[in-house]
C-alpha cells in the first residue's frame, strides 16, 4: 500500500537513529518501561535542515536539498535566492532588484524540473528559475549526480522544484502571506503577497480526494547605476609616423594594406613600456587607450503572477490519479538611461601629455576636444505567461509492480516590445581618468564660456539634438507534449533489489519572431524643436514628456555629474503614433525568424544491486535520440534589407551508461562513487540561421559586429565522476566532501571570422567581425565540496538552538578556445577558465532559534570568474571577468502565536559595487564595469489555520 499519510512535522536523523536503538532495547525491556519513551520531534529552522539530511542521506545519487521551512526562513523571493546557500551552487546577476543566474559547481547549463516534469520559459530549454516564488514551493532538490531514469540535459546538474499537493497535509490548511519589501534605490515599497489553501475528503464510495490551490503575486521596482571604461585600441605616441598625426589612432591596416595590428586576441595586444607594432613598415611605439566612457541609470517595475493547483484521486490503495497545473507569470517595464561619450575626437584621439600606469603603455588619464556623445533612453517592456497542464496515474500493480504514467503539455510564450531614442551632442572637451578609484573612472566636460547654457550640465536640453530612433519588437513561444512511462518491479533477490525500466516521448516546438525598425530626423534639429514637433503630431501633453531625467546618478560614489537626460522611451511607446510620424516610420509587423520542431524519446533500465550488506548500488542504461527540423528567415548578402529562407535538419542519438555505488562504512559515515553521463542540447536561438549586423558605434571605428547562429551545432557531451563521504556525526548534524569531475566535449563556443559588408549610412564596405557559436573547445572542471550542519549539545541555556549551516567549494576548470584568422579558420589555441566559474565559494549561515523566535545571519562570497568575451575588434584582453562578489543578508522571525507570525529581513546588507574587468588578473590596469544594485528591507506576516 502506498496511500499518502501526512507527516506532521520534520522527522529528524537523530529520531530515525534513537528509534533504531529503542528497539533494539525494547527486547529486553519490560512493556510499561517502552511505552514511557518520549517521541520529540524538532521542527522550525533545524528540523526542515534535519528533513533535508534525510533526504540527503536516503538518496542513490548525490544531493542537496532545500526544504519548504528552510525556504520560508530565508528571506527570499524565489528559487535563485533560495539556492544561494546550498553547497556547490553558486549564484550571480544580482540585478534588476534580485539573484537571477544560478550555477551548480560553476557551471550554468543547469537542467530544471517541476514535480520531476521538464519545464521551460518561452523558446529555451530550461525555465526562468527567478519567476518561481519561493512561496510555492515544498522543497527544491539539487541532484549533482543523474540516474539513468531522469532526463539527461544539463552537464552542470538538474533542479527539482516540489510544489504542495494536498495528500501533503493531514486535512484542511490554510496558509496566508504578506511582505511589504523596501528597495533603497527606486526607494520604492512592493508588496509580495501568497494564499494556499488545500483540503482533503473521505469519500463515502471508500477512497479519498485532495484538492490545493496556491496563489502568489509580487511587483518589484528596481534601480541599478553602472558607469563603465569602453574597450581600447592602439595609439601613436607623440612620435608617430611622418603621416600620422601626434597620439592619433593608429589604423588596423597602413597605407600600403598591410596588417598593422590583430584585433580580438585573447590576452589583447602587449602592453608593457616600449612595446612596437609595425607601421609603413617601421616598427613603432604605441599607447592603448580607451575609446569612450559610459554609464547607465536601469529603472523599472516587474510583476510575477503564479500559481499551481493540484488535484489527487486516491479511489484504492493501490491507485492514486493526480492532475496538476502550473502558471508563472512575468511582466515587466525599463527604463534604460545611458549615457556614453566618445574620448577621442573624430578618430583623432588627440591626447596631450597623457598619464599612463606605472610600467606599461595603458592610458590612465586623458583630454579630449571636440568629442562626439549620445544619450540613449531605452524602454523595453515584456510580457511571459508559461503554463503546465499535467495528467498521471499511479498503480501498484502487485506487491512487488507498480506503474507510473504521465501525459504532460505545457506552452510557454514572450513578447517584447522595444522603443529608444538617441540625443546627440559634440561637447568642447572633457578630463577622463579610466581608473579614478579602485576600477571606477571618473569624467568632467568642458564648458564653453562663449556659449549660454554650461555645457559641462548633462541635463540642460539645451545642449542635445534629437538622434535617431529606434522601434522594434518580438517575441518567442515554445510548446510540448510528453508522454512518460515508468514500472518498478521489486526483485527481493540476495543481489538485486528492484528493476526500474520506462521510456519518454516528446514533441517540442520553438519560433521566434522580430521586427527592427529605425530613422533618424533632420540633422542639428534640437530636442527643443523636437519637443514642438511631438506636440504638433497629438503626442500627450506638449511632447515635454519625451525627456527622462536621472538623478542622484551613481549615488555619487564616482567624480562624475550628478544627473542628465535621455528619452523617456515609455512616453515613446505610450504615444508611438506620434514618434513614428516626427521620424517618417511606419509600424512593422514581426516576422518568424526561426520555426523549430524536434522529436525526442528515451528508453532507460536500471537496477539496484547489493554486493556486501553494507555495499549497494545503482546501474542503468539510458538510450536517447533527437531529430530536429529547422526552418530559417535570414539576412544575406551585402545588401542590408535582404532576406532568403532556409532550411536544416539534424539528428543525434547516444547510448548514456551510468554507475553508483553507495557504501554504509559505519552507522553514521556513508561513502559515494558515480560514474554518469549528461549532455546540454544545443539552445534553439544558437541554431538560429539570421545574422544581425551592429554598425560602428564611435567615431572613426572601421569596425561592425555581427552575431549569428549554426544549425549544425552538435550537443556538448560530458562524462563524470564523484566520490563523496558524509559524516552523520550527531543529533541535527554532518559534515560531508565530494570530489568530482567534468570531462567535456563538443563545447560550444564562439567562432569568429571577417565579412566584409557596406555600411548602411554611406555605404562604404567595411569588416564586420562575425560570431558565431561553433563546437570547438574542450574542457575540464574539477574541485571539491564541502558542507557543515551543526547544532551543538549541552550548550549554556541562553546558547540553546545555536547553529551553524556552512559550505565551500574549491574549483579547477580549464579549456581551449580556438583563436581565428580573418577567414575563419582556427590559427591556434589559448587556455583558459570555463564561464561563470570562481574558483573558490563559500557561505556560512549563522542560526539562532528559540520557542518563540529564531534568526539567521547568511554570508555568501565567491572568487573573481570570467563572464564571457567582448566584441573581437578591439585591442584590450577579449574576456570578460567579474571581481570577487559577496552578499550578506539578515532574517527575524516571532511568533506571535502557534498560527502567527511576523518577520522581518534585509538583503544585500552590504552594499557593495559589483565591478567587472578586461583579462584575468587585469581588474584595475583594464577595468571594465561597476554596478550598484539596490538593499532591501521587508517587514511581513504569515497566518495558519
Amino acid at each position: 500500500m502506498f496511500k499518502r499519510t501526512h507527516i506532521a512535522s520534520a522527522i529528524v536523523l537523530a529520531f530515525t537513529c534513537q528509534f533504531a536503538y529503542a528497539q533494539q532495547e525494547a527486547i529486553n525491556t519490560p512493556e510499561e518501561s517502552v511505552d514511557e519513551i518520549e517521541v520529540i520531534q524538532v521542527t522550525g529552522i533545524r528540523g526542515s535542515l534535519n528533513k533535508a539530511l534525510d533526504e540527503k542521506r536516503a538518496s542513490v545519487q548525490i544531493v542537496d536539498a532545500i526544504i519548504a521551512e528552510d525556504i520560508g526562513k530565508f528571506p527570499d523571493n524565489n528559487v535563485v535566492e533560495a539556492l544561494q546557500r546550498v553547497t556547490g551552487v553558486q549564484t550571480t546577476g544580482r540585478g534588476a532588484g534580485e539573484v537571477s543566474q544560478v550555477s551548480i559547481r560553476g557551471l550554468s547549463d543547469v537542467h530544471t524540473t517541476v514535480n520531476g516534469r521538464d519545464i521551460f520559459t518561452g523558446a529555451g530549454r530550461d525555465v526562468a528559475l527567478q519567476d518561481i516564488p519561493a512561496s510555492l514551493l515544498s522543497g527544491v532538490t539539487v541532484y549533482k549526480t543523474r540516474s539513468a531514469d531522469q532526463v539527461e540535459r544539463g552537464i552542470a546538474g538538474s533542479i527539482d522544484i516540489k510544489t504542495n499537493r494536498p495528500f501533503n497535509f493531514d486535512g484542511k490548511k490554510v496558509v496566508l502571506a504578506a511582505r511589504g519589501i523596501y528597495s533603497d534605490q527606486p526607494d520604492k515599497v512592493d508588496p509580495n503577497v501568497s494564499a494556499l489553501l488545500s483540503n482533503r475528503w473521505e469519500l463515502d464510495g471508500g477512497g479519498e480526494f485532495g484538492a490545493l490551490f496556491n496563489v502568489s503575486y509580487s511587483e518589484t521596482h528596481y534601480r541599478d547605476d553602472t558607469i563603465t571604461a569602453g574597450a581600447a585600441f592602439p595609439f601613436f605616441t607623440n612620435k608617430p609616423q611622418a603621416m600620422y598625426s601626434p597620439y592619433s589612432r593608429i589604423p588596423e591596416y597602413d597605407s600600403q594594406g598591410n596588417k598593422v595590428w590583430q584585433i580580438g586576441l585573447e590576452n589583447g595586444l602587449p602592453y608593457a613600456p616600449g612595446s612596437t607594432l609595425n607601421v609603413e613598415g617601421e616598427p613603432t611605439e604605441y599607447l592603448i587607450a580607451r575609446d569612450a566612457i559610459f554609464g547607465t541609470s536601469f529603472t523599472g517595475l516587474r510583476k510575477r503572477p503564479a500559481a499551481s493547483i493540484s488535484l489527487q484521486w486516491a479511489p484504492v490503495d493501490t491507485l492514486e490519479i493526480t492532475a496538476e497545473g502550473f502558471y508563472t507569470g512575468y511582466e515587466n517595464e525599463s527604463q534604460n538611461a545611458m549615457w556614453f561619450s566618445n574620448t577621442f575626437e573624430n578618430g583623432n584621439g588627440f591626447i596631450e601629455t597623457p598619464v599612463v600606469f606605472d610600467g606599461t603603455n595603458v592610458v590612465k588619464e586623458k583630454q579630449a576636444i571636440a568629442v562626439g556623445g549620445f544619450q540613449s533612453g531605452d524602454f523595453s517592456y515584456g510580457k511571459t505567461d508559461s503554463y503546465l497542464y499535467a495528467l498521471g496515474a499511479q498503480w501498484q500493480a502487485s506487491d512487488y509492480l507498480t506503474i507510473n504514467t504521465e501525459v504532460v503539455y505545457q506552452e510557454s510564450e514572450y513578447e517584447t516590445d522595444f522603443f529608444a531614442m538617441r540625443f546627440d551632442r559634440v561637447a568642447t572637451g572633457l578630463d577622463v581618468d579610466f581608473n579614478d578609484n579602485d576600477g571606477v573612472p571618473g569624467i568632467a566636460f568642458w564648458d564653453d564660456p562663449n556659449t549660454a547654457v554650461n555645457e559641462a550640465d548633462m541635463a540642460a536640453i539645451q545642449n542635445w539634438n534629437a538622434g535617431t530612433a529606434y522601434d522594434n519588437g518580438g517575441g518567442n513561444r515554445g510548446d510540448s507534449t510528453t508522454f512518460t512511462f515508468d514500472a518498478e518491479y521489486l526483485v527481493g533477490g540476495n543481489f538485486f533489489d528492484k528493476i526500474k525500466f520506462g521510456g519518454r516521448y516528446e514533441k517540442r516546438t520553438a519560433e521566434e519572431f522580430t521586427r527592427t525598425n529605425e530613422g533618424g530626423i533632420g540633422n542639428s534639429t534640437s530636442v527643443e524643436s523636437l519637443i514642438q514637433q511631438l506636440g504638433a503630431a497629438g503626442a500627450a501633453g506638449d511632447g515635454s514628456g519625451i525627456v527622462f531625467q536621472v538623478d542622484d546618478y551613481f549615488d555619487g560614489r564616482a567624480d562624475t555629474f550628478n544627473s542628465f537626460i535621455t528619452a523617456d522611451g515609455g512616453y515613446m511607446l505610450d504615444n508611438a503614433g506620434a514618434v513614428r510620424s516626427v521620424y517618417d516610420l511606419e509600424a512593422e509587423d514581426v516576422y518568424k525568424t526561426f520555426d523549430i520542431e524536434e522529436n525526442s524519446y528515451a528508453l532507460y533500465a536500471t537496477t539496484n544491486f547489493f554486493l556486501t550488506e553494507n555495499i549497494s548500488g545503482e546501474f542503468g542504461v539510458r538510450y536517447v535520440s533527437y531529430e530536429q527540423e529547422m526552418d530559417f528567415t535570414a539576412e544575406t548578402g551585402l545588401n542590408t534589407n535582404v532576406f532568403e529562407s532556409s532550411s536544416a535538419s539534424a539528428d543525434v542519438s547516444k547510448l548514456l551508461p551510468s554507475l553508483v555505488l553507495n557504501w554504509n562504512i559505519t552507522d553514521d559515515v556513508i561513502g559515494r562513487f558515480a560514474y554518469t553521463n549528461t549532455l546540454r542540447m544545443p539552445n534553439f536561438t544558437d541554431l538560429n540561421a539570421l545574422q544581425y549586423w551592429t554598425e560602428p558605434l564611435t567615431d572613426g571605428t572601421k569596425n561592425g559586429t555581427g552575431v549569428g547562429g549554426n544549425p549544425q551545432l552538435q550537443p556538448e557531451e560530458s562524462t563524470n565522476y564523484d566520490v563523496s563521504l558524509e559524516w552523520y556525526f550527531a543529533d541535527s548534524s554532518s559534515l560531508y566532501a565530494t570530489y568530482f569531475l567534468r570531462d567535456i566535449d563538443s563545447r560550444i563556443v564562439p567562432g569568429r571570422k571577417i565579412v566584409m559588408r557596406p555600411r548602411a549610412s554611406d555605404g562604404e564596405v567595411i569588416p564586420f567581425a562575425l560570431s558565431a557559436p561553433v563546437n570547438a573547445s574542450e574542457g575540464e572542471l574539477s574541485g571539491l565540496e564541502f558542507g557543515l550542519v551543526y547544532f551543538p549539545d549541552n550548550l549554556p541555556e541562553m546558547l540553546d538552538g545555536v547553529g551553524v549551516q556552512a559550505s565551500f567549494t574549491a574549483l579547477d576548470s580549464s579549456q581551449q578556445l580556438p583563436e581565428y584568422n580573418d577567414d575563419g579558420t582556427i590559427s591556434g589555441y589559448v587556455e583558459s577558465s570555463m564561464a561563470g566559474v570562481s574558483d573558490q565559494s563559500y557561505s556560512i549561515v549563522g542560526i539562532y532559534e528559540r520557542d518563540s523566535f529564531d534568526m539567521r545571519l547568511s554570508y555568501v562570497w565567491r572568487s573573481e570568474f570570467y563572464t564571457g568575451n567582448e566584441a573581437a575588434i578591439f585591442a584590450n584582453p577579449l574576456q570578460f571577468w567579474s571581481r570577487p562578489e559577496q552578499s550578506l543578508d539578515f532574517q527575524f522571525s516571532y511568533d506571535v502565536t502557534d498560527d502567527f507570525v511576523v518577520t522581518f529581513d534585509a538583503t544585500n546588507i552590504l552594499d557593495d559595487v559589483y565591478q567587472s574587468y578586461y583579462g584575468e588578473g587585469n581588474d584595475n590596469l583594464f577595468n571594465f564595469s561597476n554596478g550598484i544594485y539596490s538593499r532591501t528591507f521587508a517587514i511581513g506576516a504569515r497566518y495558519t489555520f
